[in-house]
């Protein structure tokens, strides 16, 4: 069995989710569906990044990692690119 730690970010706030699951497909589909509490509000969500991990308890960890101080400086240095594109498109929609 796979656990996943993946990070969703709302189309609403443009904040981040962090969380973990054994069944990534059926857990986001509980997040667009309104189902989860912290992010009934703050739809649509999009999946920005994932991780698999063989042990629950690893996957625990790390999602525990990713929600301190230094995680978010790793989510923010891995998905440079990610928000840089981000960064550009808001750039071109604030100049129509």
């Amino acid at each position: 069995m796979v656990f996943c730690v993946c990070v969703l970010e709302s189309a609403a706030d443009s904040k981040r989710y962090v969380g973990s699951t054994n069944n990534l497909k059926r857990r986001l589909a509980e997040h667009q569906d309104g189902l989860v509490f912290s992010t009934k509000y703050r739809k649509p969500l999009k999946l920005v990044y994932f991780e698999g991990c063989t042990e629950e308890r690893d996957a625990r960890r790390r999602e525990q990692y990713l929600k301190s101080t230094k995680g978010r400086r790793f989510l923010a240095k891995r998905l440079m690119e990610y928000y840089r594109k981000k960064q550009k498109l808001i750039g071109t929609i604030g100049t129509l």
